[in-house]
């Protein structure tokens, strides 16, 4: 039984179905296959890291920008403490580094993100 076939755009030769590139002319008549890179982030690790340092946990799972952003905006408010607005602004960067560390590596994991 013959393979499927079809034909060339370019040069007009008879080819096999599954072929991306025409082996007469050499020009590519299907797309690449697409493979997609599996990955996983630890969402345990990314929690912890963003509980030891503010925005370690982002940078792990890719989002750099966002994790300096947090490294910064953390070394404010600790320096804010002096203006006691500190004691409520660093505890929640600080929790909310360690939730979004956890909730964006499970969101990678699911390829939702």
């Amino acid at each position: 039984m013959a393979s499927p076939t079809k034909f060339c755009s370019n040069c007009g030769a008879q080819v096999d179905a599954r072929a991306e590139i025409c082996p007469k002319c050499g020009v590519r008549i299907a797309p690449p296959p697409i493979t997609q890179v599996a990955q996983h982030k630890n969402e345990g690790l990314a929690a912890i890291l963003s509980f030891f340092i503010v925005g370690l946990g982002q940078i792990y799972n890719g989002q750099i920008g966002k994790g300096i952003i947090m490294m910064i905006l953390s070394v404010f408010a600790f320096f804010s403490i002096i203006f006691l607005i500190g004691f409520i602004a660093y505890p929640v960067l600080w929790i909310y580094g360690i939730y979004d560390a956890y909730t964006t590596a499970k969101k990678i994991n699911q390829g939702l993100n």
